[in-house]
């Protein structure tokens, strides 16, 4: 059976890389010398293939953040690439990323309108659909852009996915004691401390009476 895919041109013409090497500069040393932290200079795709010789299997979570090409041009790099190039260029990188990634490692990938709907598709073909986590929505203005030539674009977006969704787990934060302090049980509900919360459900069912209307701790 075919399965469904992004095409482009250029697709499956993508620049092999030959493994490589990562050099040790003593003159770019910085913080602490017996931290395994790692700062890379140099083109992202060659480090990334260093990389892979050594951690693939082994990430536990990527974050990256590539050039959204909106059109600008900017100092240190393009971000007016013809739509099949800027594809042509990720993917490699992608592929990489999903090697380093460890079975419970999870990537998340920074993006807005411009290409954020041919990423989703393309990072469905490469680390698998079942493995999409969510798209995280991240606000990056508080007030509308008035002076907007059609809509105010008030946000990004954050692509998340795991290496392999069934076990993937996100690491929650403890509470605080300052959330703790947010709920209290003035009717001595035997279920605990509560708060109140929103009285909408949007099916009914008797069983979650009081879990619908309040946040139990």
């Amino acid at each position: 059976m075919q399965k469904l895919e992004l095409t482009w041109i250029g697709k499956g013409q993508e620049l092999a890389v030959e493994p490589r090497i990562l050099l040790h500069d003593a003159s770019k040393d910085c913080g602490d010398p017996n931290a395994d932290n790692m700062l890379i200079h140099g083109d992202n795709l060659l480090a990334l293939k260093a990389l892979e010789q050594e951690y693939a299997g082994r990430v536990k979570c990527v974050y990256i953040d590539p050039p959204y090409n909106t059109g600008s041009a900017f100092e240190h790099y393009d971000d007016n690439l013809e739509h099949s190039t800027w594809l042509t260029l990720v993917v490699p990188r992608l592929q990489i990323l999903r090697n380093l990634l460890s079975e419970d490692g999870s990537i998340w990938i920074s993006i807005d309108d411009d290409e954020g709907h041919y990423l989703k598709v393309l990072c469905d073909e490469i680390f698998g659909r079942q493995n999409f986590i969510n798209t995280v929505i991240w606000e990056k203005k508080y007030s509308p852009q008035n002076d907007a030539k059609w809509l105010s674009d008030s946000h990004d977006f954050v692509l998340v996915y795991a290496k392999r969704k069934e076990i993937w787990r996100p690491n929650l934060l403890p509470r605080s004691e300052a959330m703790n302090n947010r709920y209290k049980n003035v009717d001595n509900d035997p279920r605990g401390d509560w708060k109140p919360g929103d009285l909408s459900v949007k099916t009914y069912n008797a069983n979650t009476d009081y879990l619908s209307s309040s946040a139990c701790l």
